[in-house]
């Protein structure tokens, strides 16, 4: 078992939840069952499954926990696109989260590429 906290994609992806938890406080409270709800859990759902995969006993159970999280982060990228093509987050601060996204999800696939070769 690997201790999640000391992994890069973990402290990255924890960072961006803590980072959209705090932006979304600001979306309209007609959204609180709506987009924020939406993209807080597909966000949080990135470090959970790492660290859910880092408590599993085998590589195949982390790569596949890593696969997962490697979807919602897609999902996520798609709920920035449109937090900012409604209104509800600048341009800019789309563009940054969806950097970061774009570099978590390929972080992912490095190490999901990297188990599959210790295999």
């Amino acid at each position: 078992m690997l201790d999640f906290k000391n992994i890069a994609i973990w402290q990255r992806s924890h960072q961006l939840t803590l980072d959209i938890y705090k932006a979304t406080q600001q979306f309209p409270k007609e959204e609180s069952f709506g987009l924020t709800s939406q993209i807080r859990r597909a966000v949080s759902s990135i470090p959970t499954n790492i660290a859910e995969g880092c408590g599993r006993r085998s590589n195949a159970e982390l790569a596949n926990f890593l696969n997962i999280a490697c979807g919602s982060a897609s999902e996520v990228e798609y709920e920035i696109l449109l937090a900012k093509e409604i209104g509800y987050i600048s341009p800019a601060q789309c563009e940054s989260w969806t950097r970061e996204i774009i570099e978590i999800r390929s972080m992912l696939a490095a190490y999901m590429k990297r188990l599959k070769s210790e295999h």
